[in-house]
């Protein structure tokens, strides 16, 4: 009997967040990623790439990672705990471990501190115990290349599922997101999920595609909604381009918002939301950004951090 392929898969949840927003929100599919389906895909994968049979290929061990609020800072942020357990229960039904380092402050501003290296060893270790077969990382970062140069000395084949796309938001700013060329490079079967989503090769793939997002009604947009009106665009009487100011959210929308910013408010993103989640942001939160222009000439804000207080010393200084 053939012996079985196994597979290991390690998501950088930052960026599979960032993807899954992008689906969401800016995607015509407007649906969010499912765990469910990608394994699924992952194993379909994995059996053509190999030559052997579906039912040989299976995902023996999935580990996710990645920085977040503590529960006091979450319990502030609306629904947060809610949606980080429904999420939990997510991974757990799907057999993933999740593995949680709480987010960093340095001069009020939060960062993942540590992940990616947490990431590159427990990958490293569990291809050596487990001695998998193929190792698939969720990820874009050129700095995972020594990571799959290790686990390829190790015999592992590995995959990489990355994601290449970009877009116009409803401000006209230009977003991109790129998978490292030098980490595709080193990968054994380097998937560009975009192209794969877009572009199915075949029925079967279509399906498979298809199962890769949630199964909900999909929503309906409703154009008016989705373009900030343009009043909201007007030159400031004060700022300058590139300052870094401080105010507070007006109101979110689906996928983006506006800060309050007199005499006008002004529109961004939710890629632009650096230290928390989009989701976990609040009508009136204050925000800390940086006063810019939109490929259109528009005027936006971008870098825009959560600046709640903070909670004592709960968190290292860097």
């Amino acid at each position: 009997m053939p012996q079985l392929t196994k597979i290991g898969v390690f998501y950088d949840g930052n960026y599979f967040l960032h993807v899954s927003n992008y689906y969401n929100y800016d995607h015509p599919q407007r649906r969010r990623l499912s765990i469910t389906g990608l394994h699924e895909f992952i194993e379909a994968r994995v059996a053509m790439e190999e030559g052997v049979a579906r039912s040989r290929c299976k995902i023996v061990d999935s580990h996710y990672f990645r920085g977040r609020l503590n529960a006091t800072e979450a319990q502030q942020r609306g629904s947060a705990l809610y949606y980080d357990r429904v999420f939990d229960d997510i991974l757990m039904s799907s057999g993933v471990t999740t593995h949680y380092s709480p987010l960093r402050s340095s001069h009020g501003r939060r960062h993942e501190k540590g992940i990616d290296v947490w990431f590159a060893l427990e990958a490293f270790e569990q291809a050596l115990l487990r001695k998998f077969d193929i190792v698939v990382l969720i990820a874009s970062d050129g700095d995972y290349v020594h990571l799959v140069r290790k686990l390829n000395a190790l015999g592992c084949r590995v995959m990489i599922v990355g994601w290449d796309f970009e877009f116009t938001t409803d401000s006209g700013s230009g977003m991109v997101t790129r998978t490292s060329q030098d980490l595709l490079a080193e990968a054994s079967y380097p998937l560009t999920m975009s192209s794969i989503i877009d572009h199915p090769s075949s029925d079967a793939e279509a399906k498979l595609v298809d199962r890769l997002f949630v199964s909900e009604k999909k929503k309906e947009v409703v154009v008016e909604d989705r373009k900030p009106d343009a009043a909201n665009f007007e030159e400031p009487v004060n700022g300058e381009i590139g300052e870094v100011m401080e105010s507070q959210i007006f109101s979110l929308k689906g996928g983006y918002g506006f800060i309050t910013y007199p005499p006008n408010n002004l529109f961004f993103h939710h890629s632009n939301v650096k230290n928390v989640r989009f989701e976990d942001l609040l009508e009136g939160d204050p925000v800390e950004f940086t006063l810019a222009h939109s490929n259109k000439g528009k005027l936006v804000a971008q870098e825009v951090y959560f600046m709640g207080e903070l909670e004592g010393d709960d968190f290292e200084q860097e």
